[in-house]
């Protein structure tokens, strides 16, 4: 582009910034104009800059007449249509009828609102696309479990309005989860490990193979056997990655573990449990789950459940990483809300304070303000703040259009003397002023009201 043709860009769009603010051009607006019409001239942004300058100073000079006919002139202009933001879920990748999802809390305490992102969008993408959506209870941590939680969540899902068509506890699931441990290590895939924690950590910083990682899987049978008769921490199952992984949390992570520590619902009839990563990659394989939707904190977890999944031969779930959701004023960790419970510092878990959902139902906020918000929110990658004044907004608006609305204040009957009989009238109101569909309400006039106390004088010499 020559100096001429470029002098009349800038030029145009000087033009088309005045035109729009009281004749008034802004270089920083123009520049920013030409840069997005034309990118191919952004190399040339240090000559541009002046030369922008200078044009803008001229066409502020000019009258508001003037700059309009002179940008007639050079072929008017017309804003680009902006793109109507897409609304609603996006489809899921690679999804037909018939996905199967899953919803997993930890039963460590109530649902919170981070839990209601996952239960509601997870049941509007099975309503969507026809299929299920699996309650799956992760309770294999015996020392996290919180015996009440387990009835605590499908009280809260129930009060979401979010329905499920099967339900898995995973504690109930410990000798599929032996099996399955059984099959990696005759597969190579996974391997025991007696060495000390401190010890096979500097070896996997520095990517190096402990000496275990070479036993044959006789040997490793053998003392998989023995593993419940040792003591916690004595020795773990790990499944093999790459040792070289970028990530040293990645490198042969741990499947299976000892726990000296009696199970809410099994007591101490077991003292191996599988880790999250190993027991959530099996239910999800034998449950058919096609479609994950989870936290992008799980990166991680995601890249070291699909190892197991290539060492066995399995088909992977599609995943959908969603950002972090944050709440104003509360406190969404259940293990420091339930410290506080325990300290007295919150009355119960419906403590308003708290972000759980009995705590959201005892504000007065309606299951299906929470729904909308998580739909709003959707499966965006970027983390996310929810404000009480937006969650207000939502619950105000669907409530405006359910309820019939009285206000009601301390009142104190007056007398009007010498009322003359033709002013005692029956009015009409609408019950709701944007609905008169809903009908009238009648009301009558007669020289007997109610006023409200805070309008009466405190002053006898001002009463009338």
């Amino acid at each position: 582009m020559d100096n001429d043709d470029l002098q009349q860009v800038v030029l145009k769009y000087a033009l088309v910034n005045a035109t729009g603010h009281s004749g008034q051009a802004q270089n920083g607006a123009v520049m920013g104009m030409v840069m997005a019409n034309h990118p191919e001239l952004r190399s040339q942004g240090k000559e541009i800059g002046p030369l922008t300058g200078q044009v803008v100073a001229q066409v502020n000079k000019m009258s508001k007449e003037v700059q309009k006919q002179k940008l007639e002139e050079l072929g008017g202009y017309q804003a680009p249509e902006k793109k109507e933001e897409e609304k609603g879920l996006p489809e899921l990748p690679n999804a037909d009828k018939g996905v199967v999802l899953r919803f997993a809390p930890n039963p460590s305490g109530p649902l919170h609102i981070g839990h209601a992102r996952a239960a509601v969008l997870n049941q509007e993408y099975q309503e969507r696309y026809g299929g299920k959506l699996i309650l799956r209870v992760e309770d294999t941590d015996p020392r996290r479990v919180y015996p009440p939680a387990y009835d605590m969540i499908r009280e809260d899902l129930s009060w979401l309005g979010v329905k499920w068509q099967e339900e898995v506890v995973q504690s109930q699931r410990l000798e599929i989860y032996y099996q399955m441990a059984e099959e990696a290590i005759g597969k190579g895939a996974a391997y025991m490990c007696t060495c000390p924690g401190d010890e096979f950590k500097k070896l996997k910083d520095t990517g190096e193979a402990c000496p275990h990682r070479m036993m044959t899987v006789e040997e490793n049978l053998e003392l998989w056997e023995k593993m419940p008769t040792l003591k916690e921490g004595e020795a773990v199952l790990r499944v093999k990655t790459d040792l070289k992984h970028k990530n040293p949390a990645i490198r042969d992570w741990v499947a299976m573990r000892i726990v000296d520590y009696p199970h809410p619902q099994l007591g101490e009839e077991y003292r191996v449990y599988p880790m999250m990563n190993f027991s959530v990659a099996v239910d999800d394989h034998l449950l058919g789950v096609t479609h994950v939707l989870r936290g992008k904190d799980h990166l991680a977890n995601t890249e070291k459940q699909g190892y197991l999944y290539r060492h066995l031969g399995w088909e992977e779930p599609h995943y959908t990483h969603y950002g972090r959701l944050k709440m104003e004023d509360v406190a969404l960790s259940t293990s420091q809300a339930k410290q506080g419970i325990e300290d007295g510092e919150y009355t119960g878990w419906d403590d308003p304070r708290l972000g759980t959902i009995r705590a959201i139902a005892r504000r007065g906020i309606q299951a299906e303000s929470i729904r909308e918000l998580m739909n709003e929110i959707g499966v965006k990658n970027a983390d996310t703040t929810v404000s009480w004044k937006k969650i207000y907004g939502l619950n105000r608006n669907l409530l405006e259009e359910v309820n019939r609305y009285f206000l009601a204040t301390p009142a104190r009957q007056i007398r009007i003397r010498n009322l003359p009989e033709e002013a005692k009238i029956l009015v009409e109101r609408p019950l709701h002023p944007d609905h008169p569909e809903r009908g009238m309400r009648k009301l009558r006039f007669e020289d007997r009201l109610y006023i409200p106390s805070t309008d009466i004088p405190t002053d006898p010499e001002k009463v009338v």
